[in-house]
């Protein structure tokens, strides 16, 4: 795991299941005992994982559940989240629901920049003990490597609750994911965030006070200005941003009156120029807010009103732009508007609607199908006024929540000429999970492609081919949200 700048503080499968496959109970108490081992002692020492998520990942093979279908999709989960990730906007907020007999992952793609201290913040909420492996992963390298693992935890290990924060080294696109343990029904709300990682240099100023940024023209365009100018009243203290020491204080003919304060968490030197006066001495150790001096105007800053040249040079880079140092976004994070009551049940689009592949419409965001009226969509979670949801071929995105309805309601009652099949999945490759005898109600629920979602008089759930012609077909009235869209 890389060190240095980056501090640590702290869906392969379709979603359309009925209930948990009996293999599945089966291997409750191999998951007990593996939950044992993950906590406790390593099984083999066939090679070190670093993570929470690596070392149970290792104790699965250990107990041979990575040769079980269930165990296979688990761990082809993890991976296929990190290829198809929901790209989103900081701050980002969303809270969902991992089902039981799911073996799922999610995981967030979002743009940072180096300087910036990014939070991610996790709650749970589950029947019994489960964790959630939360993992961070930088940019790969080149063109052709993987996601770089950064930083992870596990709410097991913190009380259901983590705080996971990172500050990363390049501008880029960085993933977090989210998978819960086998076997386990979990709730939760994430929310991420980006802040600044230094203090603000200035006492009583925020970035609003920078007026002459990172780039700007100096001297005809000769050179360009490499940090930011904050301005502030003559005598303004000056602070550290981080803690570290004094290497040097001077004066300078561009600078004038200068301090050099090495910050070595993160490699760099922090440099505050044009003071009125020093008070900082070399040597001294500075926690953050300590003054070092007071804000002026000397050096080639004479003919300008007082303020705060601040600039960073970072071992390796040279000079890099402090903004995103010292700059903390103040974009609120987006209420939560969608129904979290809706989390895991069935709901079915009232009119057209597109599924996408972020929950807020933007450049980046692509459309991941365009949906029929009636279209049943599983809800695994809730972002902004948008639900994530499965459709059931297993296609993930967020679709409106407004553009949603509750599948309890039946659109009609169908009854089948001859005895058929009810399956577990609208496909031909569906399994028989149930056979329905000739002339029996089924209540249809929503409808997808050539198959409808059923539900018998027993409260069982499954599709059936809309080929097989019913004896009769009753509609039923349509809903109060559905007659709205209809302008009824």
């Amino acid at each position: 795991m890389r060190r240095g700048p980056q501090t640590v503080s702290v869906q392969a499968a379709p979603l359309v299941k009925l209930s948990a496959p009996s293999f599945v109970r089966s291997l409750a108490p191999l998951v007990v005992l593996l939950a044992a081992c993950r906590a406790g002692e390593r099984l083999t020492e066939r090679f070190q994982p670093r993570t929470p998520h690596e070392k149970y990942a290792a104790a699965l093979a250990d107990a041979g559940l990575d040769r079980t279908v269930l165990g296979r999709r688990w761990l082809d989960a993890a991976q296929q989240s990190l290829r198809t990730p929901a790209t989103v906007s900081l701050p980002f907020q969303e809270a969902g629901y991992f089902g039981e007999a799911d073996a799922a992952a999610v995981a967030y793609q979002f743009a940072a920049r180096r300087g910036q201290r990014v939070v991610a913040e996790l709650t749970t909420e589950s029947a019994g003990h489960a964790a959630v492996f939360v993992d961070v992963f930088a940019p790969p390298a080149d063109s052709a490597g993987a996601p770089r693992g950064l930083t992870s935890a596990d709410s097991l290990a913190r009380g259901g609750t983590v705080r996971l924060d990172f500050e990363p080294e390049q501008d880029g696109s960085y993933v977090l994911r989210l998978q819960p343990e086998l076997l386990r029904g979990v709730r939760y709300h994430i929310t991420v965030r980006a802040e600044a990682s230094l203090a603000f240099p200035v006492s009583g100023r925020d970035s609003r006070a920078v007026r002459s940024g990172w780039g700007a023209e100096r001297d005809g365009g000769r050179r360009s200005h490499q940090g930011v100018d904050i301005f502030a009243p003559r005598g303004t203290p000056v602070l550290a941003a981080a803690d570290g020491w004094v290497r040097n204080v001077g004066i300078t003919t561009l600078g004038g009156k200068v301090v050099w304060v090495s910050d070595p968490l993160r490699g760099q030197s922090l440099y505050y120029a044009h003071l009125d006066s020093q008070i900082a001495r070399v040597g001294d150790r500075v926690k953050i807010g300590d003054t070092l001096g007071l804000v002026g105007n000397s050096g080639n800053a004479r003919t300008t009103p007082p303020h705060l040249h601040f600039g960073i040079y970072r071992r390796g880079w040279g000079a890099i732009d402090p903004f995103p140092f010292v700059h903390t976004p103040r974009d609120l994070v987006p209420r939560l508007t969608a129904d979290t009551g809706a989390l895991g049940s069935w709901r079915r689009t009232d009119s057209r609607v597109a599924l996408l592949s972020a929950p807020a419409a933007g450049t980046s965001v692509a459309t991941v199908a365009q949906l029929a009226p009636r279209t049943p969509l599983r809800i695994i979670a809730a972002a902004a006024g948008a639900y994530r949801a499965e459709l059931p071929d297993g296609r993930v995105g967020y679709v409106r929540a407004t553009a949603t309805e509750p599948a309890a309601t039946p659109l009609s009652t169908v009854r089948p000429a001859q005895a058929t099949a009810l399956l577990d999945h609208p496909s031909p490759r569906g399994v028989t999970i149930d056979s329905v005898a000739a002339r029996v109600a089924l209540l249809v629920l929503g409808r997808y492609g050539d198959y409808a979602l059923v539900r018998t008089e027993g409260g069982r759930l499954g599709w059936l081919q809309q080929q097989q012609a019913p004896v009769s077909t009753v509609a039923h009235s349509p809903s109060p949200t559905r007659r709205r869209a209809a302008g009824d």
